[in-house]
């Protein structure tokens, strides 16, 4: 059974984080998603405005029945990856430079598959949120 694995923030779950997971499913049978832990990423964008606690992220993701397993992470890195029971890691095709090329080379290094999938045109976490400060 191949084991795919996705990262992300997941606060404001919307109809591209769901076409992700769908994606995911078409390269493996089991679906492992990092959700991003909430301290982490105030302690680096203190301004940060994240509308759910890391606990009720991984709350909403446990009940979808496309999610296998939800694990928390830090940051995106070969060492959150060693972390982790995985075959396929799944990253978005803005995914690159940096800590992605990292990962990149690491997965290639222990045997681990990389592809690269598409984004919802037109839905964006971030797009959403200043949206919603609007209103």
């Amino acid at each position: 059974m191949a084991k795919i694995l996705t990262f992300g923030v997941y606060d404001y779950f919307h109809i591209g984080h769901l076409r992700l997971f769908k994606q995911c499913k078409e390269h493996a049978d089991y679906l492992v998603v990092a959700v991003q832990d909430g301290d982490y990423i105030l302690k680096f964008k203190p301004d940060a405005h994240v509308l759910y606690s890391t606990a009720e992220r991984v709350e909403i993701l446990e009940a979808l029945r496309i999610v296998d397993k939800v694990v928390v992470y830090q940051t995106v890195s070969p060492a959150a990856l060693e972390q982790i029971d995985f075959d396929i890691l799944a990253l978005g095709e803005d995914h690159r430079g940096g800590r992605f090329d990292e990962c990149v080379a690491w997965c290639e290094a222990h045997g681990k598959s990389v592809v690269r999938l598409k984004r919802t045109p037109n839905i964006c976490s971030s797009d959403i949120k200043k949206e919603l400060s609007r209103s």
